[in-house]
């Protein structure tokens, strides 16, 4: 994958990520009007309020997700997740680039074929 391609995957990874965060946190049940009964979240708040003696504890994993989930990622948040998208973006690109031994033995494949059809 050219340099182009790289560029093209590590943004395509920073704005989908940051896109399909609010999808993800509705999916899990932290929505805007609260912890959707039965969803996953409300399954993390029970298991906090029960650690935690009956409360769920501010700065926890749970309140950090429902602030998200009610208000929208934060400039920091938005940020943070963009990077990891990216870097999930560019680790792609790097795993789907044919290595350049590969591309060799394809230039190499290529000029013995011309050979042939002119010999």
């Amino acid at each position: 994958m050219g340099s182009v391609g790289k560029v093209v995957a590590i943004g395509a990874g920073a704005i989908g990520a940051v896109a399909l965060t609010p999808v993800a946190l509705g999916a899990a049940g932290f929505t805007s009007a609260g912890i959707a009964a039965g969803s996953i979240a409300a399954k993390m708040m029970s298991a906090a309020a029960v650690a935690n003696g009956g409360g769920v504890a501010a700065g926890s994993m749970v309140a950090v997700l429902q602030s998200a989930g009610a208000a929208g990622l934060s400039g920091a948040a938005t940020a943070a997740v963009a990077s990891v998208g990216g870097a999930v973006g560019w680790l792609t690109s790097w795993l789907v680039s044919p290595s350049k031994k590969d591309e060799k033995t394809e230039n190499e494949e290529t000029e013995s074929e011309e050979e042939d059809l002119y010999n």
